[in-house]
């Protein structure tokens, strides 16, 4: 390989001074070798050197640093650069498949992996709730202690996933009276379970011989994090660590009284007022105020909680400097058509009309209904918040204007109300409709597969994960334009992937319903449509690296 001149700066993170005279001495010793290549330390100003191959890689090991390889800027030539291994905590109460509720936990689920394919040193801490994935998984303690919370003092125990299955490493904070239950929230001492949660993960870390770069703490279960880093006395020693809030919903805030102020560990009370909002301590807003930076799960997210935030708009505004939309991705290795194991006939671009034809028989035969009309079918939480008030009254007009000649078939829970009304329409519509109370991962995989479309008349969707699980598997999304659905899905009149309305209404569904039916008729129109949302790049490479991006800002400049 011969000398490579004219780099482009690719992904690396700037290094301070020292750290850059100790790579510079680290080559210097190393020696050359015959095989050269060109290696660029970027601080303040760039520093150029030559070294050996046998050298870079001796780096890796020396200096906790990370040799990335670009491949492609000069054929038959690599581009090496230094770039901080850093090591990143994220803390939620949800990971999939250790615990999902929402796409909370797909997303915990999946970045973490592709930052630690990215070179980085990734753990994931979740409450040890009672699930299947923890009773048929193998996990060793790895620390202990007690939290005290007021006058209680309640055991935990920090259990880690064995074998890193998942792609990054998984613990478990385990304390018995508190997460030893079926669900996730609900309960009338979440406001304990969860101050509980994230004391334990602090106490775990500062006993820790090292601490992390960056902790990512996720929506308001984890928002007094960067405030006990900060403030709390016997979190000294964290007081460098650099904090993120990434808010997948605002909606949900975590509020309780000062009376319970007493259940943090101390701290200066020169400092309450970050805690305070409206006279209560709101989990979220102490999170936005004090983390180092605030992301959204979409760009229009971020701009729509400036407007609508439930109370926090101002809050919002004022830290706008500090904040930065990243759309979410989804986990294209679990949700690929044609590896799927769940699905009856997996397919790709080239082969979908076959794939999904069968895909859609075995899902109407499954539902008593007709795999020759379209299949509009939903699948989420059955609350106003999505739009599942609206579905009982949108799916019986829809039906009758188009004189039964379409399918419909919902998947989900919440409201009672709403799914009594669900499960009533069924004996009015037999044949042509059906419903699933409840969850179920398969069932969810094989109605991306099988269905034409899918329904989301969300009023609040910071992101939406849904319509790109349906595009990736060819199924064409029906979204009212709000947060994540008006950045991943545009209307086919435009060129676009999907069917788009304005209103949260039923008018509006029927429409657009309305819409796709003609869609459906003319099938050169509709597989062109099908086509654009599967070759949609929706993965978590582009994702990991605005968050890598991120982190490096706040610990260089700490500021975004």
């Amino acid at each position: 390989m011969g000398v490579v001149n004219n780099f482009a700066a690719y992904d690396v993170t700037s290094l301070d001074e020292i750290k850059a005279q100790i790579l510079h001495d680290t080559i210097i010793n190393c020696g050359i070798f015959n095989d050269l290549v060109g290696l660029f330390v970027f601080f303040d100003i760039s520093i150029n050197f030559t070294c050996g191959l046998n050298s870079v890689y001796f780096l890796l090991n020396l200096k906790n640093i990370k040799v990335a390889i670009y491949i492609g800027l000069l054929k038959n030539n690599s581009q090496f650069v230094i770039i901080f291994n850093m090591e990143i905590f994220h803390i939620s109460a949800e990971c999939y498949p250790m615990a999902k509720v929402g796409g909370l936990a797909d997303v915990v689920g999946a970045l973490p992996k592709y930052q630690t394919n990215a070179g980085h040193q990734v753990r994931v801490i979740v409450p040890c709730y009672d699930t299947k994935f923890r009773k048929e998984n193998d996990f060793e303690c790895v620390h202990w202690g007690t939290v005290k919370l007021g006058n209680f003092n309640f055991p935990f125990s920090i259990l880690k996933e064995t074998t890193n299955k998942l792609g990054y490493e998984l613990y478990l904070v385990e304390i018995n009276e508190l997460f030893d239950r079926h669900n996730v929230y609900g309960y009338e001492d979440d406001i304990e379970r969860f101050l509980a949660f994230q004391i334990a993960v602090l106490d775990w870390i500062i006993c820790r011989n090292t601490v992390p770069d960056v902790i990512n703490c996720h929506d308001h279960h984890t928002g007094l994090i960067p405030f006990l880093v900060q403030f709390a006395y016997k979190y000294d020693s964290l007081k460098n660590v650099k904090t993120v809030i990434t808010i997948h919903n605002g909606l949900y805030q975590g509020w309780f009284g000062f009376d319970k102020l007493h259940y943090l560990p101390e701290f200066d009370l020169k400092h309450v007022g970050f805690l305070e909002w409206n006279n209560s301590i709101n989990s979220l807003a102490v999170g936005v105020k004090c983390a180092n930076a605030v992301t959204t799960v979409s760009p229009s997210y971020l701009n729509e909680i400036n407007h609508a935030a439930n109370g926090l708009e101002s809050l919002f505004k004022s830290v706008r400097s500090k904040s930065r939309g990243i759309l979410n991705g989804i986990d294209i290795e679990v949700w690929d058509p044609l590896k799927d194991q769940m699905i009856t006939a997996n397919y790709s671009i080239e082969t979908f009309e076959a794939g999904k034809q069968k895909n859609k028989e075995k899902l109407c035969e499954q539902f008593d209904l007709d795999p020759e009309k379209p299949l509009f079918s939903f699948i989420g939480r059955l609350f106003e918040e999505k739009g599942g008030d609206l579905l009982p009254q949108a799916s019986a007009l829809a039906l009758s204007e188009n004189f039964e000649n379409i399918n419909i078939l919902i998947l989900g829970s919440g409201n009672a109300v709403i799914e009594e009304q669900l499960v009533q329409l069924r004996n009015d519509y037999n044949g042509n409709y059906n419903v699933f109370i409840g969850y179920n991962e398969e069932l969810a995989h094989l109605i991306y597969a099988g269905s034409d479309y899918i329904l989301m008349p969300s009023r609040v969707e910071p992101c939406g994960l849904n319509q790109m699980y349906a595009m990736r598997y060819g199924t064409i999304p029906i979204v009212r334009r709000t947060g994540g659905l008006r950045d991943t899905v545009a209307d086919f009149g435009d060129e676009g992937n999907g069917i788009c309305h304005d209103q949260a209404s039923v008018g509006d569904i029927c429409y657009s319903i309305n819409r796709a039916v003609k869609l459906y008729n003319n099938k050169l129109n509709f597989n062109k449509v099908l086509e654009r949302g599967m070759a949609a790049d929706h993965s978590w490479e582009r994702v990991c690296q605005e968050y890598i991006e991120i982190y490096n800002l706040i610990i260089e400049k700490n500021e975004i």
